[in-house]
């Protein structure tokens, strides 16, 4: 799964689920080998690789090539949910289950971001924040940003409670994306995560929402289908260099 329009672009990036586990928690060291064959699958060789132990915060990185704690493969950010470059050949690696990976990209400036996006991310505005990060860093305008809103929980399956609802409160337009069940509510996360990039200044035609399930698509992992044991997905991207 990717975006053909970002790939044309000159960003290399995919999706991966079966027959792939991201969860170092549980696979250790395995995590080396996992990474290296999607890379290999991608037909990419970075010379760097940034990945992230992610806590649903709304903290992004800078993967500078300098920042980050030396990892089992590449460098890491503790306590971050969201990653930033400029440099080519630097691969960004979120994990997520039925959480929702959000990508960035700036085809003017050549810089992306690359966010995990979970119900506590999305409420505090996590992709703004990695949006905001590009202006600053690279003078990207949300006029240029093109997004790609990855695979995530269907609407019909992610069951939250009143605390979920509220913790959106303050966004005009949470009824577009949550629907009322009861005491109980239905979260759209692909419709959250569009109307948030939406609010911060991106254009319609510029954002592109995968409407693929991770619950109800079996070529994916997903939290709430298997259990304590879930395994994770992963979205890899990188920028790859002029010809």
């Amino acid at each position: 799964m990717f975006s053909k329009r970002l790939r044309d672009l000159g960003l290399a990036h995919q999706i991966f689920g079966q027959g792939y586990n991201f969860r170092q928690a549980k696979i250790g060291d395995q995590l080396i080998e996992e990474v290296n064959r999607a890379l290999d699958e991608m037909g990419v060789k970075p010379r760097e690789v940034y990945t992230l132990k992610q806590d649903h915060t709304d903290q992004v990185r800078l993967a500078d090539l300098v920042s980050g704690e030396p990892f089992i493969i590449g460098r890491h950010f503790d306590q971050a949910d969201g990653l930033v470059t400029d440099y080519s050949n630097v691969a960004l690696l979120v994990k997520f289950a039925d959480c929702t990976p959000v990508l960035l990209y700036d085809p003017v400036n050549r810089a992306q971001a690359l966010v995990h996006s979970g119900w506590r991310g999305t409420a505090k505005q996590i992709s703004h924040n990695a949006l905001q990060l590009m202006v600053d860093q690279y003078g990207s305008r949300p006029d240029d940003i093109l997004a790609f809103v990855g695979p995530s929980i269907d609407q019909d399956h992610y069951e939250v409670g009143p605390e979920v609802y509220d913790a959106f409160s303050e966004n005009p337009a949470r009824d577009c994306f949550f629907k009322g069940q009861g005491d109980k509510y239905l979260l759209s996360m692909t419709q959250a995560n569009h109307t948030l990039l939406l609010q911060a200044g991106l254009k319609e035609e510029n954002i592109e929402v995968c409407q693929v399930s991770t619950y109800s698509d079996d070529r994916l992992h997903s939290a709430r289908q298997m259990g304590p044991d879930y395994q994770l997905n992963a979205m890899i991207a990188m920028i790859t260099p002029h010809a």
